[in-house]
């Protein structure tokens, strides 16, 4: 098996745990030839290719796809079509490469486990057009219906809009946080858009709100008041229920961390995993790799505690040096710790760092 094959089957064994299907896209953010935040991009007509977007040609990115294509038929995943259609005004079809064929690209593969109620709803949700999509802008901008400029705008094909030329400007905004609000009025209103934010930091689209109709929200608003002590009621089964869940994966990846790195003290390695697998941290340890126990997250995890607490990382990135720089004056001090903990001997040496904050 080639390098790229396996790694290939990484990220693909990754999204099958997951969600029990598989496409092009999960595979190619799994290379980390995409980011999350670039697909986002595309999906809202901000690209005319996706392949302008990733680390690698059109070529490259062709090959991955039939060696998924090869991976999945040998695993015995059934073929099914995705519509990638674009979130923007004009709900065109998206493009993947500047060239040649890209019907490899368009379907999803699915596990023979699947229930075919779930089947069918994936098809429903893999063939439907997206939601549109307005985006809060971060500079300046001039709308290419009227020159004009506005707090969001929508994609028609590579060209911003403001929400009058878009015929959006009768929407009223409802702000993000209450997610049964949100579906109700959806639900109700004829026309809608959510409304998205880059995050510059994470590299990735948030949502703030959705754009409905105000009669909508309204209606919206009274359903909510009708049922919310029975709403009250299932949100606090469902925290004590996630609650459970978190505890049993976090276990179960301090297990993992001590299987890859026998020298790793146990409350060591229960340590790392409580805080890389907490929810909504945004951490390693939440990825949908590190939720499937992949070798390489769950590393990736074990060796930010290592930068941290038994390193001089920190004092480096106080004192002014360069991130980068940093990570490199420090590199062969992880490789050394790593080195001790993937031994079988369990010693006080492998704890001997300062305790702080993790990454």
């Amino acid at each position: 098996m080639s390098r790229l094959q396996r790694r290939i089957t990484e990220a693909a064994e990754a999204a099958l745990a997951q969600r029990g299907f598989v496409t092009v896209i999960d595979v190619l953010t799994g290379l980390r030839w995409l980011r999350a935040g670039q697909v986002d991009t595309w999906r809202q007509g901000g690209a005319a290719t996706l392949e302008e977007l990733t680390a690698v040609d059109g070529a490259r990115m062709t090959e991955a796809a039939l060696l998924l294509r090869r991976w999945a038929l040998e695993r015995g995943l059934t073929e099914g079509e995705s519509a990638y259609l674009s979130s923007g005004r004009d709900r065109g079809e998206l493009r993947f490469l500047a060239g040649g064929e890209e019907s490899v690209f368009r379907v999803h593969w699915v596990s023979p486990d699947m229930s075919e109620a779930r089947r069918k709803r994936l098809a429903e949700r893999q063939t439907k057009a997206p939601d549109l999509v307005a985006v809060e802008p971060q500079r300046e901008w001039r709308c290419a219906g009227c020159g004009g400029t506005g707090p969001y705008l929508i994609m028609e094909g590579t060209e911003p809009y403001c929400l009058t030329c878009a015929d959006l400007d009768h929407l009223v905004l409802l702000p993000a946080g209450n997610a049964a609000l949100s579906r109700r009025a959806k639900k109700e209103s004829g026309l809608a858009a959510l409304v998205v934010r880059f995050n510059q930091r994470r590299k990735r689209y948030e949502r703030l709100g959705i754009l409905v109709e105000e009669s909508a929200l309204a209606l919206a608003e009274e359903q909510c008041l009708a049922d919310e002590e029975v709403r009250l009621r299932r949100r606090e089964r469902d925290r004590e229920r996630r609650a459970g869940e978190d505890v049993e994966f976090q276990a179960r990846m301090a297990a993992e961390i001590v299987r890859l790195f026998p020298g790793c003290p146990p409350e060591r390695a229960e340590e790392i995993a409580r805080h890389a697998g907490q929810r909504g941290s945004g951490r390693v340890g939440r990825t949908a790799a590190a939720r499937v126990l992949d070798e390489n997250a769950v590393t990736l995890a074990v060796i930010a505690s290592v930068r941290h607490l038994d390193t001089d990382y920190d004092r480096l990135l106080m004192s002014g040096i360069p991130r980068v720089e940093a990570r490199e004056r420090i590199r062969s001090g992880i490789d050394r710790v790593l080195a001790r903990w993937r031994s079988e001997i369990v010693g006080a040496a492998g704890h001997n760092g300062r305790h702080g904050q993790l990454a």
